[in-house]
């Protein structure tokens, strides 16, 4: 599929998202009986997607940057399993732990980590979340990465109502005053057991859903990263480095991977990096695009930033596209329990 077909969908779901359309299907009616039975014996070969214990996070990370008089920066995690970081064996080996501690290093600031999501969550269990996150006004998170959508796609969600639940969910942190970074659906036909067609389709579904996902996001103040290809060539290459033992969710190395290229966005929200970084560079074929036209390009390619720009215009929204440079996330250190 191209960009431009993956961009007139992204288009229509977002729009039957913003205005109520019902269902639009990722997947022809005629494929419907395959897909099922192709998916019934991937997740059987897959597992379940469920593991006994999912290490908790949550601390203070960075403490040695403490001042006094000046808060930690506080950010929560929203979303699936891998957000909770399901299947490491270490709270240090989490996504949040590695963001946490990158974040810390950066900014030279403590970060709070709080974690709201829960493995097997999907897009409508994101109300219930954020209003964990925004229980303590005194206590607003500075930023919220939410990491979502795969769940979403195997179990067939309407894409519409999937992405009218992300939408409605960054609008409620941006309003309370949260920066939100959302990691988009990952490229599920990547997956080592999923066999054709599914694996096609699979691909298909997750990147439709992928641009929609950035152009809601995008509408409502917050700012993407494009999850698709870390569970593509890199994953397709190394399945058993960057897969865990489950053969779905990420290994330790994979989680790590998704961290330093979510870690340079996180910062950007937070305007830390340097003016001249935020300027598009046309040597990395950066710059301001319509918003459905970022979107589907950065569900191309792993690691693509998409953020509000400009006012809409005759062609709809405006959306600056980065191809920021991955950084390195160093290893998360003991956490300080939070009080």
């Amino acid at each position: 599929m191209t960009n431009m077909s993956t961009a007139r969908v992204a288009r229509r779901i977002a729009a039957g998202a913003a205005y109520g359309g019902g269902g639009i299907g990722l997947a022809g009616a005629a494929t419907v009986g395959l897909l099922l039975a192709e998916a019934r014996l991937a997740r059987r070969r897959v597992g379940n997607g469920t593991a006994p214990h999912v290490p908790s996070a949550d601390g203070l990370y960075g403490a040695a940057y403490t001042v006094a008089g000046e808060p930690a920066l506080r950010l929560t995690m929203l979303g699936d399993s891998t957000a909770v970081g399901q299947g490491v064996h270490r709270a240090g080996q989490t996504p949040g732990a590695l963001l946490a501690s990158g974040l810390a290093a950066l900014a030279e600031r403590p970060v709070a980590l709080s974690t709201v999501a829960a493995p097997g969550a999907r897009s409508d269990d994101l109300d219930r979340q954020v209003t964990l996150a925004l229980a303590d006004p005194s206590r607003v998170p500075d930023i919220c990465v939410i990491m979502v959508g795969a769940n979403d796609v195997t179990h067939r969600m309407p894409p519409t109502r999937s992405v009218r639940h992300l939408s409605s969910a960054v609008r409620r942190l941006r309003t309370a005053g949260a920066e939100v970074v959302v990691g988009t659906c990952p490229d599920l036909g990547t997956l080592e057991p999923v066999g054709q067609p599914l694996r096609w389709l699979a691909r298909r579904a997750s990147r439709q859903l992928a641009a929609a996902q950035t152009i809601g996001t995008v509408e409502q103040g917050g700012r993407t990263v494009s999850l698709g290809d870390l569970l593509g060539p890199e994953f397709a290459a190394n399945p058993r480095e960057l897969f865990g033992p489950d053969s779905y969710h990420p290994s330790v190395e994979g989680y790590a991977t998704a961290a330093m290229a979510v870690l340079p966005t996180l910062c950007a929200a937070l305007g830390l990096w340097p003016a001249e970084e935020e300027r598009p560079d046309a040597a990395r074929r950066e710059g301001f695009l319509p918003v459905a036209r970022a979107a589907a390009e950065a569900a191309a390619e792993a690691g693509t930033e998409v953020a509000a720009a400009m006012p809409s215009g005759p062609r709809g929204p405006w959306a600056l596209l980065k191809r920021r440079k991955r950084r390195r996330v160093p290893e998360a250190e003991p956490v300080v329990p939070l009080q």
